[in-house]
């Protein structure tokens, strides 16, 4: 039985490894050492805990954030925001129905404040 290279990164080839992922590295290490386990335990609990349906909703959440991450470096947050609320005015939402819907978050209420902030400054522009 072969044993496994147990041979530790160094920190500059680590940093790189999760540089390379990007934001989703950088959720996905915190949320790592946020479980108090290690090694594969705290890889699966940080994946279970990210998302719905367990780890595969973990996956699908650190892959959506990349997605967010990189639209946001290239479009900006505001025209993003604004492309958004574009799309769910054209599917019918109203102001209320985005602002209850926020309201139903299991959020901060500082997240929640800037939100609405938001959602109203929106609907004010028009």
């Amino acid at each position: 039985m072969r044993t496994p290279n147990l041979t530790p990164m160094s920190l500059d080839g680590l940093t790189r490894k999760i540089a390379g992922l990007g934001i989703p590295g950088l959720v996905l290490l915190i949320a790592v050492s946020a479980t108090g386990y290690t090694g594969a335990a705290a890889v699966t609990t940080a994946l279970s805990a990210l998302g719905p349906f367990g780890m595969i909703g973990g996956i699908g959440t650190l892959a959506l954030t990349g997605l967010i991450s990189a639209g946001i470096t290239r479009y900006g947050v505001e025209k993003i925001f604004e492309s958004v609320m574009n799309q769910l005015v054209d599917q019918g939402h109203t102001r209320a129905e985005i602002i209850r819907q926020i309201e139903s978050y299991p959020i901060s209420e500082g997240l929640k404040l800037k939100l609405k902030e938001r959602v109203n400054g929106y609907f004010d522009e028009d």
